[in-house]
């Protein structure tokens, strides 16, 4: 017997692309509620990235890995 894998996914974006604003809008305001909350794995700096791919594909992140190339926009004033 030969080994064999088979890997089969769906994407319905195609199908619900016109109510993607809707969805977003939905989420922003689920996040801001705290009623959903999110995880974020980042690896600093871009000579850090290789490290971040091999530890994303061991299973190492917990939840979405990122790596961050320079200071974060977001929190500046």
């Amino acid at each position: 017997l030969t080994k064999r894998l088979k890997m089969q996914g769906f994407i319905i974006f195609n199908e619900y692309a016109h109510r993607y604003g809707e969805f977003r809008e939905a989420m922003e305001g689920l996040i801001k509620q705290g009623r959903i909350k999110y995880r974020e794995d980042v690896v600093d700096g871009l000579e850090n990235a290789p490290r971040g791919l091999i530890g994303l594909l061991r299973g190492e992140n917990a939840g979405k890995r990122i790596v961050r190339v320079g200071p974060d926009e977001r929190s500046a004033t």
